[in-house]
């Protein structure tokens, strides 16, 4: 049929074993990605449009707001599975859509860092805060954070679409994932086995270690202020990021164990914990800021009177 078999489209698959229960599983997913989309996108909306948000700390969670919405984009081709059993993808159409996953996934990581470094600056040199994240700085740091994931992830992309696929072509989940691909491929993979894990080392690795040495100095900096008033106030404007930093990171730390380490774990676990990537995190980062930020209460409230008048 293909005269080209490494060409030739992937198939996807959904829940092994648990079809019986597609409606409630969709159903779900898609009342999720609802909440994702109105979330974020609320979330893009008020730092757009509210200039009492115009500061370096919500650009950054603009940054991460977008990118939550990116990550999600896989979510039609999952619905799609679910609810039409529409399981074809072709091969370019795999090789974009694990490149997208796996840039916003540096992209992700990278903002928690720079939203970390607003922090630190905030905290620890309030007085020459707006000498340094100066609008032409903030332009420049997020700039610098979407090049490095979208040309980081690149060569790895590159050899899996040039990489001969003669074996099963069905992937074990309803996405495409790069170490989910690689292992159908008829070739050798010794290059996209490495540099995966020096990329995370480089990225993920790395920005946690400065993310937890920047809270490190927070810390000590705030344990140096007299009043204990003030020292809640400061760690009280942190507690918005480290819920976003530990959502980020258990869960992406939870994959990668299970795909590197879960031979023996039950296939679902895999494909849940793939899930919980994806969704937990974009989810519940538009919810933990408008619950503890006040100036994102205060935008949602202005938008609701607005629409009331």
């Amino acid at each position: 049929m293909w005269s080209n078999i490494s060409t030739a489209p992937f198939l996807l698959t959904g829940f092994p074993g648990l079809e019986i229960f597609y409606p409630w599983i969709s159903f779900s997913f898609f009342v999720i990605y609802g909440f994702v989309i109105l979330g974020n996108g609320t979330l893009l909306f008020l730092i757009r449009e509210d200039r009492t948000l115009h500061e370096p700390m919500y650009y950054f969670l603009a940054i991460l707001a977008a990118t939550d919405l990116g990550v999600t984009l896989t979510m039609p081709t999952v619905l799609g599975v679910l609810w039409l059993d529409h399981r074809e993808i072709s091969h370019g159409a795999c090789c974009f859509q694990a490149y997208l996953i796996h840039s916003l996934s540096i992209v992700e990581s990278g903002a928690l860092l720079i939203m970390a470094y607003d922090r630190f600056i905030a905290i620890c040199s309030p007085l020459i805060y707006t000498s340094i994240l100066t609008n032409a700085k903030v332009v420049k740091i997020g700039l610098g954070i979407l090049m490095r994931g979208f040309i980081l992830i690149v060569p790895i992309i590159v050899t899996l679409s040039r990489f001969p696929y003669c074996r099963s072509r069905v992937l074990s989940h309803a996405f495409c994932l790069h170490q989910d691909v690689i292992k159908l491929a008829c070739a050798d993979i010794t290059f996209n086995r490495i540099y995966p894990i020096v990329l995370v080392s480089l990225t993920g690795f790395l920005d946690s270690v400065l993310i937890l040495t920047s809270y490190i100095l927070i810390l000590k900096t705030v344990m140096g202020i007299a009043s204990g008033k003030e020292q809640a106030k400061a760690l009280n404007t942190c507690v918005s990021h480290i819920s976003c930093v530990l959502a980020f990171y258990v869960t992406v730390t939870g994959l990668t164990l299970i795909h590197r380490f879960g031979k023996y774990v039950p296939h679902v676990v895999h494909i849940i914990m793939s899930y919980v990537y994806f969704l937990f995190p974009p989810l519940m980062n538009p919810i933990i800021y408008s619950i503890k930020t006040k100036q994102i209460q205060n935008g949602i409230n202005r938008l609701l009177s607005f629409h009331r008048i």
